[in-house]
């Protein structure tokens, strides 16, 4: 179903399936009861409509709870039986799951293939295509992106979460989003509740390593690591020559390939570049649309050392082909935003204060970049140059 909703044959699979589980399901006198496993409880599509008493259990259900998987108990008595030593490790890469009430579930296939190989390895997200989820997660809003980096950092995430999976909704619903990653196991359900929301975290080292990989694959194409590299490293130093060469680089690499068409574009850029962003997690606590001084910010890079410098960006969009305002004169707008409403306050109030403060406007339009910028002085918040 997936990859008939990524390649446009949707309303046919669809069709297709109705009939097949009719003539399997219901009109089958040969059968007394029947068995469907799958990974995505498909919603308001009409595939199970005409079948009688069907009883459906997901990854929240208490009923066979410890029938989705290895317990814990079966995994360390098969390592006692191969006569290991690595518990910990083994808990570490493919503990993680829970369902219903029942935590410490393996997945089998990754159990059976380490068992086989003897090596700590990602082997169970190389099985299927992540294509669906990639496409998700790179077409979401910032938010979505600064919450799968804080996924990424080992913390949790409180959101709205609905097992019933609309297709047609992936797109347009953050919630439906969670959902697909919770069914496919990329997420786990905790048992801790933040009032309606749920709290969900990466469900172990092994999903971890796959998601980085996910992630930094978007910018490892020709060319475009490199051009990601320059525009992290031009970023810290304030160097906006570079920072022209970059961007604009990674424009032409990659925007045909993310087609802005029929997105929000100004949102689009602002999570585009929060994914240019990721790597740089070690050095700077990555932040977005958050209050600072007398209005919301875009981006904030707040430095974990002391001495490192802080950054804030501003970003503005111009439909192609736009006339009246030009690129020159919407990045000048974007940098007397952040020095009039004072966006800097929360860079001035940590304890870790960077060295210097850098203020960058980047304005997009299609394909074309412009980013101004330099240093932010702490006393007139006027910028002065790089």
């Amino acid at each position: 179903m997936q990859e008939a909703w990524l390649k446009g044959y949707w309303n046919e699979m669809v069709d297709f399936l109705r009939g097949l589980f009719n003539a399997i399901f219901k009109d089958n006198p040969s059968l007394e009861r029947g068995l469907m496993t799958g990974i995505t409880r498909i919603s308001k599509e009409s595939l199970f409509s005409d079948l009688n008493n069907v009883m459906v259990v997901t990854t929240t259900s208490k009923q066979y709870s410890d029938c989705f998987g290895f317990t814990e108990k079966e995994v360390f008595d098969a390592i006692d039986q191969f006569k290991l030593n690595n518990k910990d490790d083994i808990k570490y890469w493919y503990d993680g799951f829970i369902f219903g009430e029942t935590k410490g579930v393996y997945n089998p296939w990754s159990i059976i293939c380490y068992l086989n190989n003897r090596e700590l390895n990602s082997y169970w997200v190389d099985t299927s295509s992540n294509a669906l989820v990639g496409e998700l997660i790179k077409a979401s809003s910032p938010a979505v992106k600064e919450n799968m980096e804080s996924l990424l950092r080992g913390e949790s995430i409180a959101v709205a979460l609905d097992e019933q999976i609309v297709f047609s909704q992936l797109e347009e619903r953050e919630g439906a989003l969670w959902s697909l990653l919770v069914a496919v196991g990329y997420l786990k359900v905790l048992p801790e509740k933040d009032g309606d929301a749920r709290l969900l975290a990466l469900t172990n080292a092994e999903v971890r390593f796959m998601m980085e990989k996910l992630i930094t694959a978007w910018f490892s194409g020709s060319g475009v690591a490199g051009f990601s590299r320059d525009f992290r490293r031009a970023l810290v130093r304030g160097e906006t020559a570079a920072l022209n060469r970059a961007m604009q680089g990674i424009a032409e690499e990659t925007f045909s390939f993310f087609d802005v068409k029929g997105r929000e574009p100004e949102r689009f850029y602002h999570g585009f570049t929060l994914g240019l962003l990721v790597d740089m997690k070690e050095s700077h606590l990555l932040k977005s649309n958050r209050e600072s001084g007398l209005g919301r910010y875009d981006v904030m890079l707040i430095p974990r050392h002391r001495g490192d410098p802080g950054i804030v960006i501003e970003f503005k969009s111009l439909n192609a082909g736009e006339g009246g305002t030009s690129l020159e004169d919407a990045a000048e707008a974007a940098l007397g935003q952040i020095a009039a409403k004072n966006y800097a306050a929360d860079l001035r109030a940590q304890s870790a204060a960077p060295a210097s403060i850098f203020a960058y406007g980047i304005v997009f339009q299609g394909k074309e970049v412009l980013v101004r910028g330099g240093r932010l002085a702490d006393a007139a918040l006027a910028l002065q140059p790089g």
